[in-house]
């Protein structure tokens, strides 16, 4: 019998965490996940009974262990106690609101720079090459100056959020031995099977659109949204490239972005095409007009080519996945 992959899911009530549960729930791996709100939603333990979950601190490391304890593979040749360690470990957790992180630097800096985790990780099993670790990191890393970011490019962060994520892939590069940093930008598609309080972007522009009041959208800040689903092909390639591996090296730094460079009044203008909205709604007002407490770069805007030749994937343009979203959006409607 083949042995499965044990895979665990730090954050993996928050977006990108639930998309990657559902995209695990097979045969092929062993799957836990960590929270840290409680209780966990009922319409996730309802989904993924069998998944076992760690209520997880990431600012102290409280309930790491306890993964070690009851999950992952055996290791021989350790008699004082049973210890277990997980293949891979992907990294979805953050304090990810820009204007949270700068009202709050010090909860930014001990949740998003990942030093529990990390710390765990390289104290509690003696094989430190055996686990992958996959982090999610930020396009905010780059200062926002110019278009498309190479990988090699300086990372100049303008905000705390971006800041924090800097010092995370800095102590990631240094401390672990094995990992792969995805520079995620905007990440978009259908809502989760435990529904999040916070607006879903296509979902956001849609609703909004279709009330028919004239709504103001950025022209002036480029980003290079992401289909969730993309994704998570993505962190799945990379698990698959760790598991089949002989050597078990890995040390990879990707954008992890959409192949469209698209300021907010360009993709608001895609989400109204595809429903069929009143165009002449969609102000263009510059994104220096509106205080948000938080100074958000101008341009973004990342070169994929790495993650294309590394990963052989066909990124969703932006258009199919509004499309995909909005398809899954109605069903779930109908469903319901």
């Amino acid at each position: 019998m083949e042995k499965k992959t044990k895979v665990v899911v730090v954050g993996g009530t928050g977006y990108l965490g639930q998309h990657l549960l559902q995209a695990l729930a097979g045969d092929r791996y062993d799957v836990a996940f960590t929270h840290h709100s409680c209780p966990l939603p009922r319409l996730l333990l309802e989904a993924f009974p069998h998944f076992p979950s760690f209520h997880v601190d990431l600012k102290t490391g409280l309930g790491f262990h306890s993964i070690s304890h009851h999950f992952g593979q055996r290791l021989s040749g350790l008699k004082s106690t049973i210890c277990f360690q997980p293949d891979v470990v992907v990294n979805c957790a953050a304090l990810s609101v820009p204007r949270v992180c700068e009202q709050d630097p010090d909860s930014a800096l001990s949740i998003n720079v990942p030093s529990s985790l990390v710390n765990w990780l390289s104290s509690a099993f003696p094989t430190k090459n055996k686990t992958l670790l996959i982090h999610l990191s930020t396009d905010q890393v780059y200062e926002g100056v110019k278009s498309f970011y190479k990988e090699e490019d300086e990372t100049l962060a303008v905000n705390v959020y971006g800041k924090s994520k800097v010092a995370a892939e800095l102590l990631i590069r240094d401390k672990c031995q094995n990992f792969a940093i995805l520079r995620s930008s905007i990440i978009f598609g259908p809502q989760t099977l435990s529904p999040l309080p916070k607006n879903l972007p296509v979902q956001w522009m849609d609703s909004v659109l279709q009330k028919g009041d004239t709504v103001d959208f950025f022209h002036d800040e480029y980003r290079c949204p992401i289909y969730v689903t993309d994704l998570v092909s993505i962190i799945l390639r990379l698990i698959d490239r760790w598991v089949l591996s002989d050597d078990k090296q890995m040390r990879l730094l990707l954008n992890a972005g959409g192949p469209d460079r698209l300021a907010r009044v360009q993709m608001a203008e895609v989400v109204a095409q595809v429903r069929g909205h009143d165009l002449s709604l969609i102000k263009h007002v510059s994104a220096s007009s509106v205080d948000r407490r938080v100074v958000s770069p101008a341009d973004i805007s990342m070169d994929i080519t790495k993650l294309i030749q590394t990963l052989d994937i066909s990124p969703t343009s932006f258009k199919d996945g509004v499309r995909l979203t909005l398809q899954s959006e109605s069903r779930s409607h109908i469903l319901s």
